[in-house]
């Protein structure tokens, strides 16, 4: 258990922290997600579009520190090259 003040503080703040973070986490997933389902129907139309509206939220989440800005890249291009190969 934290003795000062201040760590009992930040016990507070973490717990915010974490929530707000998964909150972002689980927003970009399903953004993600958006992209792999019109993948999988082969829609390139749908997924080009779900991937311009998933590329914004993965930027936000580099800009928040949630994810490394060439862990962001790395999973706009791979999914940019799965919908160039269906087209």
């Amino acid at each position: 258990m934290a003795n000062h003040a201040s760590a009992k503080t930040r016990i507070r703040r973490n717990a915010r922290r974490a929530e707000i973070n998964g909150a972002r986490r689980g927003r970009i997933r399903t953004f993600i997600k958006k992209v792999e389902m019109a993948l999988m129907e082969g829609n390139a139309k749908d997924a080009q579009a779900a991937l311009q509206a998933a590329q914004p939220e993965i930027q936000r989440g580099v800009a928040k520190g949630l994810m490394h800005k060439n862990t962001a890249g790395r999973k706009v291009s791979r999914l940019s090259a799965r919908i160039k190969a269906i087209k």
